[in-house]
């Protein structure tokens, strides 16, 4: 019986015939001088994987290209080492030729401003108001930076090890940052809504001098030496940095390698993931708001799991300078926080282009919370997404209805949606190419056969041909969604009912989370599964989300309607997680 070959054997042997079709494998220095395969017929093992059929003579003629095929992939990857930051040359954009997207100014007025914030509350309510009531108390001397900063110390050092939440709490620097922004606002100097307000990033944003792990074991102690870009425009509108939030391991799931992070209504199931712990710790009122990034999902599923508020922004609205890529092509940086108009006032310090990303968009923001709704909005929504939905869900079809808007029914196109996810595993395996070929992968915690070290493995066996042809069918994805945001503005739907969660972060349009209800369900398995597993064990009552996903850099319209949403369903006024 011949010897089984294992994965690694494999890589180094009959899948490097991949290279006429295959992104790559390991190629040990001990065979660069052998041939690829042994003969013309082993490419038989290729074909299978690309799914094409070739003749004896068709094999006889690629297998004598097959060595110089081989040599470029050997001499690309001795010849330069490339790094996690090293964008390709092909750069995604958004934006369609022959559709209108109307220039923005640069405007955030927020509707909440116009209310008194009222009098001091006791500190548990100081650490869950929204951040427009924070920056009030802190204007009108009722509060300082610094205490404000002590009220959220002090919880994270009482709740955060329930939660596994934090990889990393910056006291001493958050104090003197605190104490500054007191001393600068005595001055007379206000940077904004954000000044003295505390807020967690998710440790894949890099930190000058503090560790940025990316969640996984091999980067475990990573120390950069630089901050990212959105670190510096949060530092320069006065917010202060508490603490690196935990992510699933490389931005997947909530599973990293210091723990699990947990879910603050329930710590019996995990948060999910990736951007678990900005969501689990915005929702337990570890901060003020928090940074999240979103490839597929990321954003979306922990906020949902966590009951907070998740703005995933237009793709290329906020610069990622500085921040671990994972797919370039899709990964976006948006705000977690508590209430709807807070993500406005978190994004405004956001976004604009940077010339470290070059996917990144000069385009402006705008939003106002009263002018907006007060266009003609149109809502669309398929009739059977609603059909097996929660009461929490049809609830806010209701209420739409209620305030006025239009309700339109709308029907996705009949398209492959499911193959989109090769691109995100072409473009990741690229990303960590060095893991794969290292053997750095063995040593992530997650080793089930969906996890990142299988999924890159694996994706070093796909065909080129395929990821070009899958990159078409992105394009008319997008056609097919610009044509029915020609006739609605909003969609709404039930978060992972349909494919609106693959569609949109591959079109790149925006979403707005946000929590809508309380709902009987079981647990989720600990699992760094995302989108969230079925549940199991007795039901609790947890919270429930439904998202709106909006047209291209129409963030305003996603934020007035889902202001509405919050003022009627007034979630976080009668529900707090029990810590």
């Amino acid at each position: 019986m011949a010897k089984r070959l294992d994965r690694r054997q494999f890589l180094k042997s009959s899948s490097m015939v991949g290279s006429l079709a295959v992104t790559g494998a390991v190629m040990a220095q001990d065979e660069t001088k052998r041939p690829p395969l042994a003969a013309p017929d082993d490419l038989g093992i290729a074909e299978k994987l690309a799914g094409v059929a070739y003749t004896d003579d068709e094999r006889a003629k690629i297998y004598d290209g097959l060595e110089a095929t081989v040599d470029r992939i050997r001499a690309r990857r001795e010849g330069v080492k490339l790094k996690n930051e090293d964008a390709p040359a092909l750069i995604f954009d958004p934006r369609l030729k022959g559709r209108d997207y109307p220039a923005q100014e640069n405007h955030v007025d927020i509707a909440a401003k116009a209310a008194d914030a009222g009098p001091l509350p006791a500190d548990e309510d100081i650490a869950f108001a929204p951040v427009w009531k924070q920056g009030a108390w802190i204007r009108s001397g009722q509060i300082s930076c610094l205490r404000l900063v002590d009220i959220y110390l002090h919880r994270i050092q009482k709740i955060a090890p329930k939660l596994e939440c934090f990889v990393t709490v910056l006291e001493e620097s958050a104090r003197a940052e605190a104490r500054k922004a007191d001393s600068a606002l005595r001055a007379g100097t206000d940077k904004g809504p954000l000044h003295g307000i505390p807020y967690g990033l998710k440790d894949l944003a890099d930190t000058a001098g503090v560790r940025t792990t990316w969640g996984a074991e091999p980067y475990k102690n990573r120390v950069p030496t630089e901050d990212a870009e959105i670190v510096k425009r949060l530092r320069k509108a006065g917010a202060i940095l508490i603490g690196k939030t935990t992510l699933g391991a490389l931005a997947y799931g909530d599973l990293w390698f210091g723990g699990l992070t947990r879910n603050p209504w329930n710590i019996e199931e995990g948060s999910s993931g990736s951007s678990a712990g900005s969501a689990s710790a915005t929702a337990a009122g570890l901060c003020g708001f928090a940074i999240g990034t979103e490839t597929l999902g990321s954003i979306i599923s922990p906020t949902s799991r966590c009951g907070a508020v998740g703005l995933r922004p237009t793709f290329g609205r906020v610069p990622r300078t500085g921040a671990m890529a994972l797919c370039w092509s899709l990964d976006k940086i948006g705000p977690i926080c508590r209430y709807v108009e807070d993500t406005a006032l978190v994004l405004d310090v956001l976004n604009g282009a940077h010339t470290g990303d070059a996917s990144s968009l000069d385009h402006g923001f705008a939003y106002d919370g009263v002018a907006a709704i007060a266009e003609d909005i149109k809502i669309g929504y398929d009739p059977a997404w609603f059909e097996k939905a929660t009461l929490s869900d049809k609830a806010v079809l209701d209420r739409v209805r209620e305030m006025g808007f239009k309700l339109t029914e709308i029907k996705l196109p009949d398209l492959p949606y499911g193959a989109l996810i090769t691109t995100l595993e072409v473009e990741a395996a690229a990303a960590f190419e060095d893991l794969t070929l290292s053997n750095q992968d063995d040593l992530m915690r997650w080793q089930e056969k969906r996890a990142w070290p299988n999924t890159f493995r694996r994706a070093h066996l796909l065909p080129a041909v395929e990821a070009l042809q899958v990159d078409r069918l992105r394009r008319k994805v997008m056609e097919a969604m610009a044509d029915i945001y020609e006739t609605v503005d909003v969609i709404v739907c039930p978060n992972f009912t349909g494919s609106m969660l693959m569609i949109t972060n591959y079109t790149g349009s925006p979403s707005l989370s946000m929590p809508v209800g309380m709902e009987e369900r079981g647990n989720v398995p600990l699992t760094a599964h995302n989108p969230p597993a079925e549940p199991q064990t007795a039901p609790k009552s947890l919270p429930h989300s439904i998202t709106l996903w909006g047209n291209m850099f129409r963030e305003d319209q996603i934020l007035a309607i889902g202001r509405l949403l919050e003022e009627g369903i007034r979630f976080h006024a009668n529900n707090r997680p029990d810590l």
